[in-house]
């Protein structure tokens, strides 16, 4: 049976609506950052672009690349020098189109980051806070996670990586804030948002004497750790929507 293929325009178009790029102020653009061949029948998904990235997707065959963090960020050195211009270079060289969707993919209902690890950490959904309401509460659906202690077993045992736990072990778990990434700057708006327990990807000097002072319990979970999920439903979605073939790509990293 021949594989499907679809038109990178449809694609582009899809991922726009899907994620409601337009919409959302970001550091970057979303959607395509470099143009490759039309014709895309094998994706790959992963979290960052680096170049060990790119060459995982020359090797898998794919067409596109997607990712969460893409290039372009703002205000950042716009001449295609030293590893951006290696990066890029490898990419027109095998015509291979790169994706990227930051803040979208990170606040999406459905298969944004923070719905994803939820879903990974058993956390139930009850409400939003921050910015445009990136920020997400709920409450554990187990019973038995009683503690920030056994919260924190719980997500070494899910990410594979152990978080940075700040606070009493012992302290009563409630209701819960996260916001995956580098989201720490957010903990005095999830702690007036209710959250008596945050996690998020990062720590800064900062957090823990805010942590401290604000009564919160802090989780520094893992940048990359926190945000896996999300880039792989979408290759997901995309596989199924449009019956191409997807592989999701894991490039460790323990920030």
């Amino acid at each position: 049976m021949d594989q499907k293929t679809a038109h990178r325009d449809e694609i582009t178009r899809f991922l726009a609506q899907k994620l409601n790029i337009s919409h959302i102020r970001d550091y970057c653009p979303n959607g395509l950052q470099v143009e490759g061949q039309i014709h895309i029948s094998a994706i790959v998904t992963g979290v960052t672009a680096s170049l060990a990235m790119v060459e995982a997707a020359i090797d898998a065959g794919a067409d596109a690349l997607f990712v969460h963090h893409g290039y372009f960020w703002r205000d950042e050195d716009p001449c295609l020098t030293g590893p951006k211009h290696a990066r890029i270079k490898r990419l027109l060289a095998h015509d291979i189109n790169l994706y990227a969707y930051h803040l979208p993919l990170d606040m999406h209902e459905d298969i944004g980051n923070n719905a994803m690890l939820a879903k990974k950490l058993g956390f139930l959904s009850r409400g939003r806070f921050g910015e445009n309401d990136i920020g997400w509460l709920g409450i554990t659906e187990n019973p038995a996670i009683s503690t920030t202690g056994k919260l924190a077993t719980l997500i070494e045992n899910r990410l594979g990586r152990k978080p940075l736990l700040i606070g009493d072990p012992e302290q009563p778990v409630d209701m819960v804030g996260w916001c995956t990434g580098a989201a720490q700057g957010m903990l005095a708006e999830a702690a007036s948002a209710g959250a008596g327990v945050y996690l998020s990807g990062e720590i800064s000097e900062r957090t823990v004497h805010e942590a401290r002072e604000y009564g919160i319990a802090y989780l520094a979970c893992g940048h990359h750790a926190t945000e896996r999920y999300g880039i792989e439903a979408l290759g997901e979605l995309l596989a199924r929507q449009f019956g191409i073939r997807h592989q999701f790509i894991e490039i460790d990293n323990p920030a």
